[in-house]
């Protein structure tokens, strides 16, 4: 596991916002990393359910660490699961849920279910609305769809890994959301990201990773971790003309804003 000097903080400063360490390729490594995530500058993590197995994965991940908090439900990719809206309600109900998500449309990857996926997408904002909590949202080659649902319902929530332009970055804003800003903004070939990061008030900006994907340059391709958040921080806070440890405070109380830990 590679953990560079670069990502050990001497202040517990990082909420990794969007993570999935239920996915298979922590096996064998997880409880060790886990650990070292919190010695090393890691205070919360969020860990993202895509339907009702990983949903109960990820509780049992809040059970075994007092730092991380589960969000539950149905990935527009994990339909064929059959998951329950119902299901998702149960898990919600624990104590350390803390967000519905991850929810939302996927028109790259499946394109001949927009139907079900806006129904299944509408139903858990609606869920989070009912129950009070935030949603978090993946939205890929779908951002109308994805935009109109949300000036609909108007949940309070995040964008995760936002992949719009500055003006849709400006609509989501208005809707009184934040943006999740991860380890794309590193990305070479994430031209349009600078304006993004500009456009995007320092009160409505959260960090996240989407561990094991998308780690940032130069470890791009590589097993990410929530301790990469560094790398991302130091890249938001070239933008910004910040310190890198501004970047990672303001958005660390962001996190706690929304998610109420």
């Amino acid at each position: 596991m590679i953990y560079p000097e670069e990502c050990k903080l001497k202040e517990n400063l990082i909420i990794d916002t969007h993570s999935h360490y239920d996915d298979e390729r922590f096996n064998g490594i997880r409880d060790e990393l886990l650990n070292s995530l919190h010695q090393n500058g890691v205070d919360k993590i969020i860990t993202c359910a895509v339907d009702g197995s990983s949903a109960k994965a990820a509780i049992k991940l809040t059970t075994d660490y007092d730092f991380i908090y589960a969000a539950v439900g149905i990935h527009p990719e994990n339909l064929e699961s059959k998951t329950m809206i119902s299901e998702i309600r149960d898990f919600s109900r624990n104590e350390k849920c803390v967000a519905i998500g991850e929810i939302g449309l996927d028109y790259h990857y499946s394109s001949d279910n927009k139907d079900e996926q806006r129904q299944v997408f509408e139903s858990q904002v609606m869920l989070a609305n009912e129950l009070d909590l935030p949603v978090i949202v993946h939205d890929r080659d779908a951002h109308a769809d994805t935009l109109e649902i949300l000036k609909k319902h108007r949940p309070k929530g995040v964008l995760h890994c936002f992949s719009g332009s500055a003006e849709m970055a400006k609509e989501i804003i208005k809707l009184g959301m934040y943006i999740g800003v991860g380890g794309v903004v590193t990305f070479k070939n994430a031209k349009k990201m600078p304006d993004v990061i500009k456009a995007i008030p320092k009160d409505r900006m959260l960090l996240e990773t989407d561990c094991p994907y998308l780690a940032p340059e130069p470890y791009r391709g590589r097993l990410c971790h929530s301790g990469y958040i560094a790398i991302t921080a130091g890249k938001v806070a070239e933008i910004l003309g910040e310190e890198r440890d501004s970047v990672l405070k303001f958005t660390r109380e962001n996190a706690k804003k929304l998610f109420g830990f």
